[in-house]
């Protein structure tokens, strides 16, 4: 290989700062890829929402609290890569959902752009869209939560 170890450490360096988990690079016959552990990363977005929810359900307030959690239920729709959320196909564009919008299994509901690419994610459930998680140009992780559908 042809990569100096200053060049791999300046990879690593804009893997860490750019919050990305893995960085490949091509150069003729030569060929990096550098990754970091993601298996903690899907367990403390999956473990976020659990916390979250527990705190503010206290038992005097259970009752109170419960339709809340009927809200924040339904069908996870989950970014299938790392990249950047946006929520429509330009910034003076409308949204592709809103919440209380009904969509359609095929839908498109975002898109994600990694690497210079632009990818439109489709709903794969038809409902109702009762939660927004992520903001417009929010990066995203591989299985993080987008938003959810009540079907």
């Amino acid at each position: 290989m042809n990569f100096d170890i200053d060049y791999i450490e300046k990879l690593s360096k804009v893997l860490k700062e750019n919050e990305l988990t893995e960085i490949s690079l091509e150069d003729g016959d030569s060929a990096i890829t550098i990754r970091k552990d993601v298996i903690v990363a899907p367990a403390a977005v999956a473990a976020a929402p659990v916390q979250t929810a527990a705190p503010s359900s206290a038992p005097a307030t259970q009752s109170a609290e419960s339709p809340k959690a009927e809200v924040k239920k339904g069908t996870p729709i989950v970014s299938p890569m790392v990249g950047t959320f946006y929520s429509a196909p330009s910034p003076d564009s409308k949204p592709f959902v809103e919440i209380g919008q009904t969509i359609s299994k095929g839908d498109k509901v975002c898109i994600i752009e990694a690497m210079k690419l632009m990818n439109e994610i489709e709903s794969e459930v038809s409902g109702k869209v009762v939660e927004l998680c992520v903001q417009d140009g929010q990066p995203v992780e591989f299985g993080q939560v987008l938003m959810y559908i009540e079907e």
